[in-house]
């Protein structure tokens, strides 16, 4: 399955905006003095003239990326995931969302994974503030396969868009990558009559181990992932929520305003089921390893299994 390890998101967005940016001079890459951790830097090094490190500035950044867009150029705006909302927020909902403008904001180092830097650093509200922005595309990527496939499409798509990379290495996963990217549309990883396990980002492979898991314990599980956030796929939601009568959303996101809320409200109205959540729990986390915090904050195949197993006592199954 995801057994083995694949490159770091971050590392394929830099590689797959240069190869981009050979075939797009419209492609303009702004970064807020971070450029090596982003990986933009690769960018930057091949296309020097469009390339700009605005420094220390999140906000100016936006703003100028805002302007530069209605010149026809098409901006992708780079920081740590936190940063792209706690100090871009301003012009990304005034200026670039609420003009519908043709700008591409990439948070990385989302979730958890900058893991050593505490929770000044952590992003785990990114995906609620973000798809509560009318006008806004969010994409979450699974694995490094995706990050390609969603910043090639974030390009084509007209309009404003974020995309959520992860900073480490992640494994990579061959259901999903024998599937075409489809900005709006779920991909059904493995099939389940059981539960359905509703996953994004790093999580989907964890949701893919959980299922294994539940397999050898008689459970059927069903595997979706979510790569894009806004605009949801409640079609497939829907249906997986007729045909399985349970739920697991995993995210590494606090579970209030993220794919856990966007999946209840859309199965909440079109055909409501048990539901539980599997994410970081009204809490800030603290520094330290980074799989040692997925484990202490509730962010591993366990702890679907666990989910899953709630779920299937509401249902009477378990």
């Amino acid at each position: 399955m995801a057994g083995a390890t694949g490159k770091a998101m971050r590392q394929v967005y830099g590689e797959t905006l240069v190869e981009l940016g050979k075939t797009n001079p419209h492609i303009v890459v702004f970064d807020a003095d971070v450029a090596t951790s982003t990986r933009t830097i690769l960018f930057g090094e091949a296309f020097p003239e469009r390339f700009f490190n605005v420094g220390i500035a999140e906000m100016n950044m936006a703003a100028m990326a805002a302007g530069i867009s209605t010149t026809g150029l098409i901006p992708f705006v780079n920081t740590f995931a936190c940063f792209m909302v706690l100090r871009c927020g301003d012009p990304i909902r005034s200026l670039i969302a609420y003009t519908k403008l043709n700008v591409k904001l990439a948070g990385t180092y989302a979730g958890l994974s900058d893991s050593y830097d505490g929770a000044s650093h952590h992003s785990i509200l990114d995906i609620a503030f973000m798809r509560a922005l009318p006008n806004m595309l969010v994409i979450c990527p699974a694995d490094g396969a995706e990050v390609k496939a969603a910043t090639e499409a974030a390009v084509q798509y007209k309009g404003p868009v974020y995309i959520r990379i992860h900073r480490n290495e992640c494994p990579d996963i061959p259901e999903n990558d024998s599937q075409p990217f489809v900005l709006g549309k779920g991909k059904l990883l493995r099939s389940g009559k059981d539960i359905t396990l509703v996953a994004t980002g790093y999580m989907v492979h964890r949701a893919m181990e959980a299922a294994q898991i539940l397999e050898a314990q008689g459970v059927s599980a069903r595997v979706v992932n979510i790569h894009t956030i806004k605009p949801l796929d409640t079609e497939l939601l829907e249906r997986c929520a007729k045909e399985t009568g349970g739920i697991v959303v995993a995210e590494e996101h606090s579970i209030h305003g993220g794919l856990g809320g966007a999946a209840a409200e859309a199965v909440g109205r079109l055909y409501p089921v048990p539901i539980e959540f599997v994410g970081v729990r009204d809490t800030f986390a603290e520094s330290g390893d980074y799989q040692a915090l997925l484990e202490k904050y509730g962010l591993t195949s366990q702890h679907i299994v666990k989910a899953a197993e709630e779920v299937l006592k509401k249902k009477g199954g378990l």
